[in-house]
């Protein structure tokens, strides 16, 4: 792979890296399912302690995969995937140029 290539890749590797661990693939379908989700919604939905909704929804947001918004004391989640897909496309786009100009 091209080294323009292997640099997108290692941008890439926080969405990677988040999308691994199945809690927080739940915690992202969910939020797909209903848009926005408080931490004590998404608890109520999944066999994970508050603690640990929070501890996941800290990390997905510090990827950029959520975004937050605050209503009083609470704190509204939502996924904002815009830019993790922007790096995707352009990751792919980079591997298919690699390959066909090492066809």
């Amino acid at each position: 792979m091209s080294k323009r290539t292997m640099g997108i890749l290692s941008e890439c590797i926080p969405i990677f890296t988040m999308l691994q661990d199945e809690s927080r693939q739940q915690i992202l379908m969910l939020l797909f399912d209903n848009r926005e989700m408080t931490v004590s919604e998404m608890t109520e939905n999944l066999e994970l302690s508050r603690p640990a909704v929070s501890h996941h929804m800290k990390l997905l947001l510090d990827a950029g995969l959520v975004s937050v918004k605050k209503n009083g004391k609470e704190r509204i989640y939502s996924l904002n995937l815009q830019t993790a897909i922007k790096q995707l496309k352009e990751l792919l786009s980079s591997i298919e140029t690699d390959v066909q100009y090492n066809a």
